[in-house]
């Protein structure tokens, strides 16, 4: 019931009908809190939807700001829910560190850690900043 709730906040936060496809998605992120690729969703999901309806999901979360493109070295792109700290700062940033386990291959939003600032020459201007570890992540560390 409390997931119900949330997947419903955030489909009226980011102005979204809701939908079967749109909801069991966000169920998936709520429940997993890693980044997932398309792949990813495409397994868990294939019963019930096709390819094309879970990209297309996955599009206009991204183009609302709900999820967001995770860079963390692989060929894969994934994707991860957006946490408070994106919506922090105007415009909606993802300036922050994305951790990749060794052990399990997850990907996590590192939101509260610093990214450092990048001092560019001349006329370069910094829109984003992509920063990833790799190691140990603290369920597989214990």
């Amino acid at each position: 019931m409390e997931q119900e709730q949330q997947i419903n906040g955030l489909l009226k936060q980011f102005k979204l009908r809701r939908t079967p496809t749109r909801s069991k998605i966000l169920s998936l992120y709520l429940h997993k809190k890693y980044a997932l690729a398309h792949r990813d969703i495409e397994t868990t999901l294939s019963e019930e939807f096709d390819r094309v309806t879970i990209y297309r999901t996955l599009h206009t979360f991204e183009e609302k700001g709900l999820i967001h493109k995770v860079y963390d070295g692989s060929a894969a792109v994934k994707y991860a829910l957006c946490g408070i700290e994106c919506h922090k700062q105007e415009p909606h940033s993802h300036n922050h560190v994305h951790f990749t386990c060794y052990k399990c291959e997850r990907t996590f939003c590192i939101e509260n850690t610093n990214v450092p600032a990048i001092q560019l020459p001349g006329n370069y201007k910094t829109e984003a900043i992509h920063l990833f570890a790799k190691g140990i992540c603290e369920n597989c560390n214990t």
